[in-house]
């Protein structure tokens, strides 16, 4: 996974533990929930057939119209972070998002 695909994902408390019966590496399934009430370009992340927290954000707002346009699943290799990452930026998982079947909107 390169530097540049690090995508993070937001997995609050009530992820926690899902997050760490993950393996260290996997395939995660990302899908949009439009009617999500805190952001509306809210996109799902998935494993092992359950929620595991949200895209960022920052990156969700770019992809989201492609998920959401998508009649398959879209799916990106993850991996869990390292010990340094959740001590400096909280974050658990990251994406990658390199080789995804949409494009980013600009």
């Amino acid at each position: 996974m390169s530097v540049l695909q690090r995508i993070p994902v937001v997995a609050g408390l009530a992820y926690i533990e899902r997050v760490r019966q993950l393996p260290p590496t996997f395939t995660a399934t990302l899908s949009a929930e439009p009617d999500n009430r805190y952001f509306r370009h809210a996109i799902v992340v998935t494993a092992a057939g359950q929620k595991v927290g949200y895209v960022a954000p920052e990156v969700a707002r770019r992809y989201f119209d492609g998920v959401k346009e998508s009649v398959t699943p879209i799916e990106c290799p993850a991996r869990r972070a390292s010990e340094s990452d959740c001590e400096t930026s909280g974050v658990e998982l990251l994406l990658d998002f390199s080789n995804l079947s949409i494009p980013p909107a600009e």
